[in-house]
């Protein structure tokens, strides 16, 4: 058996600036459907993919957040989860967590390290 040579790619998302304070953004990167919410100078970054049905979690575009921005909502059956941790803390994939994907921001850009497809 091989070694593994794949490694992650390090990809530069957008601006700092180009998310909105309390707000989430979408995007398509390299085959990957991600969104990231920013708070303050922090942002994460999730695939758009419910675990409950495996679904986009937005029906409008860069809408992942409740009418509060305090969770993120999945606009089919309504789940909450943690923005830090992506845990569901309501709805039918209680106690599942979205799929996290590292994300730094370095000089005022958003940077997220993507495993290969």
């Amino acid at each position: 058996m091989s070694p593994d040579t794949r490694t992650s790619q390090t990809i530069r998302v957008c601006s700092l600036e180009d998310i909105s304070l309390g707000q989430s953004k979408g995007a398509d990167i390299n085959g990957h459907r991600v969104f990231f919410v920013r708070q303050a100078d922090r942002v994460v970054a999730y695939h758009n993919r419910c675990p409950h049905l495996g679904i986009d979690l937005e029906w409008l575009d860069d809408q992942f957040l409740d009418a509060d921005g305090q969770f993120i909502q999945c606009a089919m059956h309504g789940a909450l989860f943690l923005i830090d941790s992506g845990l569901c803390i309501s709805g039918p994939c209680q106690d599942q967590s979205l799929s996290p994907i590292p994300c730094h921001i370095i000089e005022g850009d958003v940077f997220i390290e993507l495993a290969p497809s």
